[in-house]
């Protein structure tokens, strides 16, 4: 599949660490920043949040993002990107 995306994450979010080890096991390659590393990054997820620092937070190339998103959406999301 086709489609890049960034994973907005932090080291303590079980959500986070379930959706990486998914995408792992499905061999989809992503980038992830840590927002309590990068203030830059915490901004990007509130302004995709309403002002909240919700992980997982994921952004494509197309800058469309979805939060807490489950396996299955996020190959929708990257299907609709390669077409």
């Amino acid at each position: 599949m086709s489609g890049t995306f960034t994973m907005y994450s932090t080291p303590w979010c079980g959500y986070c660490h379930r959706l990486k080890g998914q995408l792992d096991r499905e061999g989809i390659a992503f980038d992830v920043v840590d927002i309590e590393q990068n203030p830059e990054a915490a901004q990007i997820v509130e302004s995709a949040n309403n002002g909240n620092q919700t992980v997982p937070t994921l952004v494509y190339a197309d800058g469309t993002a979805q939060t807490n998103p489950s396996l299955a959406q996020v190959k929708a999301k990257l299907e609709s990107l390669a077409v």
